[in-house]
Formats: structure tokens, sequence, C-alpha cells
């Protein structure tokens, strides 16, 4: 593979990267109630389930998932629903007098294994990841070069890039969750980090096979 061709993966890959989807909006919804520290063990999650999906589409289940509606639909609503759980959940999670705010909210649901299973979760939750995955990376390929380090390159290139973003989004939302300081800030919190998690199930429902 040409550096040339890594970079314009690199390019690729740092737009899609940085539209919002589940995976950002989970990232924001993560720095608005942990702090960015905590919300790095989800965006760790989020790219160990890319890595897992990158290679998934390489033995052809993207493909399959892109062949099959019924097969497509299943992950996607299992995903829609999974997210709108947890949007539910944080929205009506109940709000401590004087919250403690992002960094020091609900830390015994803020584990850091728990955080590496929800970005886990949520990055499978996408059917369409792997749809475009499988898509995406022939376009990158030199057929006469040896597949395996290729490969290599361009999901490393894809989970650097991804994780520079998922901290970014994270870090929004730990500084707005630094300007709430009222009485009503605890509640206030659960309802922004409640609608952002409904708001990816929304977006996932709207995912169309390529």
């Amino acid at each position: 593979m040409s550096w040339q061709t890594l970079g314009f993966f690199l390019v690729t890959a740092f737009v899609v990267s940085m539209t919002p989807g589940p995976n950002m909006l989970l990232a924001m919804s993560l720095g608005l109630r942990y702090g960015v520290r905590r919300a790095a063990w989800g965006g760790l999650g989020m790219c160990v389930a890319l890595t897992i999906l990158a290679t998934l589409s390489v033995l052809g289940l993207g493909a399959l998932l892109q062949a099959s509606e019924p097969a497509f639909l299943t992950v996607k609503w299992l995903g829609v629903g999974y997210l709108t759980w947890l949007g539910i959940a944080s929205w009506r999670a109940p709000a401590e007098p004087g919250g403690t705010g992002a960094n020091g909210a609900a830390v015994e649901e803020g584990s850091a294994l728990r955080l590496f299973l929800r970005g886990l979760f949520v990055a499978f939750s996408n059917p369409k990841a792997l749809v475009f995955m499988a898509a995406l990376f022939p376009q990158f390929i030199e057929p006469s070069a040896p597949l395996g380090p290729q490969l290599a390159a361009l999901v490393a290139v894809m989970v650097v890039v991804e994780f520079g973003w998922i901290m970014a989004y994270a870090t929004g939302g730990n500084s707005i969750a630094s300007r709430l300081s009222s009485a009503t800030a605890t509640r206030t919190l659960n309802r922004l980090t409640g609608g952002l998690m409904i708001g990816a199930g929304g977006l996932l429902a709207l995912a169309r096979r390529l």
C-alpha cells in the first residue's frame, strides 16, 4: 500500500468519524455524565468493537448484512432498542439534591468495565458500520500487495482517528457539564444524556443498507 493511498484513507476516515452518529453521541453523553477520563473507557470499548467489526467485514459478514434485509433489520432494531433503553434509564435516573456534576455523578454506574461494555455494545449495535467497512476497505486495497498488512494499516488508522473524535466529543460533553452549577444540574445532566442516547437510537432507526 502506498503512502498516498493511506493518506486518502486517513482523510476519508477523518471525515466519516467526525459525523455525529451513535458512537459520537455516546461519547458526548459519557463525557457529559462521567467526565473525559471515564469516557475514555467507553471509547476503548467502541474501538475494540470497530476492530472486531472490521475483521468480520473481511470475513464477508458485512456483505451478508448488505444482501439480507431480515438480518440487517434484526441487528438494527436490536441496537435501536438497546440505545433507547439506555436513554430512558438515564432520563429517569433519580436526581440527588445538589448533584455532583459530570466528574462525580453516578460513580457506581460509571465503572471502567461498565463503560467499556457500554461502548462495545453500542458500536456492535450499528449494522451499517459493518456494511460500510465491507464496502469501504476494498476501495483502498492494492490487489498486487499482501492483504494482511494492508488491512492492519487501514484498521489501525481508522481506530486511531475514531478514538480521537470520541475523545473530542467527550471533551465537548464535559465542557457542557462544567457549566451546569445550579441545584437542578443533576436532573439536567440526566435528561441531556438520556436525550443523546434516544437521539442515537433515532439515528440508527433511520439507517439503511448501502
